[in-house]
């Protein structure tokens, strides 16, 4: 018998939350539903139940107050009379307060549902204000930052007061959608960010303004200027931010920028020294700090000499010189202002020297096969010719070329390729300058930089039809890539998306033949990853593994929006579409060579970036890079020398166990010693920094046929399957993990 006493929906909140600790969900469902029917007052009964339940248990995906919330929304469909029309004001008010109270309880699944049920947004602002102070001088920063949302106060707000915290609490989205939409804020985060990046900014300055929050070690690892830099970039793109409004990143961008110029330069030497010199003083331009950065790099990447001379053209204070320059100043010729060695356009024939031919992959067609289009009529010529379609006499006559017959057959095929300006120092510009298409005996290079031509009706519907066109296999490398510079471009492809068909991305081709030919062997390419190695790699890797030579990287980093171009921009530029046909071609006539598969279109879109297996192996594969490196130098009657295992080599002896079998490794081997161990094999592991003589002593202790050399370029699994094999071991599933991995 219940106690009129007790306020109603007592006994139904007794009774759902006895169903609630049986686990019986279902009997929860069905109670509440039948319950709020038996309410007089459903709203206040609501509001009681709510105040009654248990919060939500760490680990819990829900509680009984969000069940028993989520039953009244279904309950209500049917029952629409349970609203607040027709109450008095005060009675509203109230139940608004109440309602209101219910979101300080970290609760984040109310929000949504108390806001519709009891129109929170109707109340006082002044009161809604308050409410979300209090949560946040309760700790409860994402609630606050959602409630506030939710009734769009931002700008009523401090953004430090709710987007720091969540800042370092990792919420950066939420802090992201918290100012989206709102201007001042979007800029105030921005500069928030970037104010942290300053060489004066302190931790200790933080926790002074926030003395409610303890950072532990991981939050203030992330109030990093490298970690923040990057945010600040993105979200500088991502809101359309005024680089100049965030001068600490975009000089710690530039100072970062300085070093990658300087190693590409004078240790990798894969930059020519115009390209260099273009990149150098964009990069330093107005900012004498980091000209003088520049030329403490230059003492230490090039010599006094060219550090004497950039310090003279950037005129740099004696003061702020390192030692020797200011002397070897002294030292250098009169020159005119602003002139220095290096500087002076060097000899650009469009034929490279025959050291150049000899070593790297060149274009087979002649420099007049090479077309610069920058107006309609050039336009013109190139979409019959790569679209196959009927040709202008007027363009004919005008530019003077043979019949189209004499230049593709029909259903052709176009290696296409696109240029743009690296964005050193600053927010990318993903605009594209120049736009590759080569077909057989040509290539065109399409010119984006003037926008009175680039943005003409004609060349906006050239691409669009180009790109949509089944007919037209359109071969590419890293296409992915290209096409969202492509799509930047044009805001017409805003409003109308670009169709893209009949694409043949050979970077997936690439990964394929990769995948396949690992560890194979036959008359096909090297076993070497994509992007791998110290030489070559991407498309200048495939072309050498397909056509013998590699390709000849020194003006990838052009600037591309330069005109007119030099010759060595122009060869390359055609170089990189045209060796794509080629590629196509061979791998076409003979794909088992390559271990292909008969159709290169089967071959499916790699998905490297959006699989967690391929991501581990891709950083597997880095961390072997260094392995291999060492390996080289491993003397050749070390244990682990890097030949591979002989064809005929056969098993030895009678079949053992696992546990029978005792192994050395020598610290090249260190993946497959804990990889042998994970299937019960005996394993002594030579650490690091023991000398690869140890093995080799090692060596002369066995007997014949109990040493193997492996390859170590080979993943620890492969390796550990020729040892089974090399030693007849008879693996069994009572071995996995029967040893201890230590």
């Amino acid at each position: 018998m219940s106690n009129s006493s007790q306020p109603e929906g007592a006994d139904l909140l007794l009774c759902l939350h006895e169903l609630w600790t049986k686990r019986e969900l279902a009997e929860v469902r069905v109670e509440a539903r039948r319950g709020f029917s038996d309410l007089q007052d459903p709203l206040g009964g609501l509001l009681f139940l709510l105040e009654g339940c248990p919060g939500t248990l760490k680990g819990k995906a829900t509680s009984l107050g969000h069940c028993v919330l989520m039953e009244f929304l279904r309950w209500r469909e049917s029952n629409p009379q349970a609203s607040l029309e027709g109450e008095p004001s005060e009675r509203v008010r109230n139940l608004q307060i109440r309602a209101l109270s219910l979101l300080s309880e970290a609760q984040p699944s109310y929000i949504e549902p108390l806001l519709d049920i009891y129109q929170l947004h109707s109340l006082d602002q002044d009161l809604l204000l308050g409410h979300v102070g209090k949560l946040l001088n309760s700790g409860i920063y994402k609630e606050a930052a959602l409630l506030s949302m939710k009734l769009k106060l931002q700008s009523e707000l401090d953004m430090e007061q709710i987007c720091v915290p969540l800042i370092l609490q990792d919420k950066m989205p939420l802090a992201e959608s918290y100012v989206k939409g709102h201007s001042h804020l979007e800029e105030g985060l921005v500069k928030l960010l970037d104010a942290w990046c300053s060489p004066n900014f302190s931790v200790v300055q933080l926790q002074r303004k926030f003395p409610g929050l303890s950072l532990s070690q991981h939050q203030t690892e992330r109030i990093h200027p490298k970690m923040l830099s990057k945010q600040v970039f993105r979200l500088m793109e991502h809101f359309n931010i005024d680089p100049a409004l965030c001068p600490n990143s975009v000089t710690k961008r530039k100072l970062d920028s300085l070093k990658f110029l300087m190693y590409k330069r004078f240790v990798e030497k894969g930059m020519s020294e115009e390209n260099w010199s273009d990149h150098i003083q964009a990069t330093v331009a107005g900012s004498p700090e980091l000209q003088v950065y520049l030329v403490e790099l230059l003492v230490r990447y090039s010599g006094l000499h060219s550090a004497a001379q950039w310090s003279m053209h950037y005129r740099v204070p004696r003061e702020r010189l390192p030692m020797g320059v200011w002397d070897t100043q002294q030292n250098l010729p009169p020159s005119k202002p602003g002139e220095f060695e290096g500087h002076a356009p060097s000899a650009d024939p469009w034929e490279p020297p025959p050291a150049h031919q000899q070593q790297y992959y060149q274009l087979p067609i002649a420099k007049d096969k090479v077309h610069f289009l920058h107006t309609l009529e050039g336009l013109e010529l190139c979409r019959q010719v790569v679209l196959q379609s009927d040709w202008s006499m007027t363009v004919l006559s005008l530019l003077s070329h043979p019949p189209p017959h004499e230049r593709t057959q029909p259903g052709s095929r176009v290696g296409v390729d696109m240029e743009w300006l690296a964005g050193f120092g600053a927010v990318p510009r993903q605009r594209v300058a120049l736009i590759q298409l080569a077909v057989r005996e040509e290539v065109f290079l399409i010119d984006l930089r003037e926008t009175t031509f680039s943005e003409h009706e004609h060349t906006v519907k050239f691409i669009r039809t180009f790109f949509s066109d089944p007919k037209v296999l359109k071969l590419g490398y890293g296409m992915s890539g290209d096409l969202k510079s492509l799509l930047a471009t044009w805001p017409q492809f805003t409003d109308e998306p670009l169709k893209v068909d009949g694409v043949l991305d050979l970077l997936n081709v690439h990964q394929q033949m990769q995948r396949n030919c690992r560890g194979g062997g036959g008359r096909g390419p090297r076993s070497v990853e994509v992007g791998e190695g110290s030489a070559e790699k991407g498309l200048s890797l495939l072309v050498q593994q397909v056509l013998g030579k590699p390709l000849d990287k020194m003006e990838q980093l052009s600037n591309w929006e330069r005109r007119p171009l030099r010759n060595s921009q122009l060869r390359y530029a055609a170089i990189d579409a045209y060796c794509l046909l080629e590629v196509y071609l061979t791998l076409s006539q003979d794909p088992t060579r390559f271990h292909l598969p008969v159709d290169l279109h089967s071959i499916p879109s790699s998905q490297a970036g959006n699989n967690k297996e391929e991501k581990k192996s891709k950083k597997n594969r880095e961390k072997e890079k260094g392995k291999q490196a060492r390996c080289r130098r491993v003397p050749s009657d070390a244990l682990s020398q890097k030949s591979h295992v002989q064809p005929g080599a056969t098993s030895q002896g009678v079949a053992m166990k696992p546990q029978q079998l005792h192994v050395v490794c020598d610290n090249m081997l260190q993946g497959l010693g804990r990889y042998l161990r994970s299937l019960g094999v005996d394993v002594l592991l030579l650490e690091n920094n023991d000398d690869h003589k140890v093995a080799a002593q090692l060596k002369s202790q066995v007997g014949e046929g109990r040493c193997l050399a492996l390859d170590c370029s080979q993943r620890a699994r492969d390796q550990a399957v020729q040892v089974l094999q090399h030693f007849n071991v008879q693996l069994t599933p009572d071995d996995i993990f029967s040893r201890c991995q230590v």
